[in-house]
């Protein structure tokens, strides 16, 4: 039951993602590469009084990638940006250590991508928009 509620929310931010379009007059913008597949993303986000207020992705990649950055945005539009790079943390240890359900519940859907942990091929493109908002405030991962 969890795969296949997996699968279909990947699907989903993958053939239908929300955010993945151009958008003009960004605060932020950088472009976010995984060399060792090829996934490459340009996020750009709008930010007002410490708040992001839009944001978006273009590029292509994998199906984990771009629904990753999808799910992100979803989550950290209209959060602060402490808060952003809060859940960013999150995230990045959710993949790479694990975290608590407290903490999962956290993510939201994001959540969902916590699987990726088992599948190291893959824990790049899970993190790509992720480690991309993170340097875009000027924050090393």
């Amino acid at each position: 039951m969890q795969n296949t509620f997996y699968n279909e929310i990947i699907n989903e931010h993958n053939l239908n993602p929300y955010h993945k379009k151009h958008l003009q007059d960004a605060d932020l913008e950088l472009e976010g590469v995984n060399p060792s597949c090829g996934d490459d993303i340009i996020l750009r986000l709008k930010v007002t009084d410490g708040v992001i207020t839009d944001g978006a992705f273009e590029g292509d990649g994998c199906a984990i990638s771009q629904a990753s950055a999808d799910i992100m945005l979803d989550l950290v539009i209209g959060r602060s940006k402490e808060e952003a790079l809060h859940l960013s943390e999150l995230f990045m240890k959710m993949i790479k250590e694990g975290i608590t359900e407290e903490e999962k519940e956290e993510l939201e859907e994001a959540g969902i991508l916590e699987s990726i942990s088992h599948m190291p091929a893959r824990v790049k493109c899970a993190v790509l928009g992720w480690r991309t908002l993170r340097e875009a405030f000027g924050l090393t991962v």
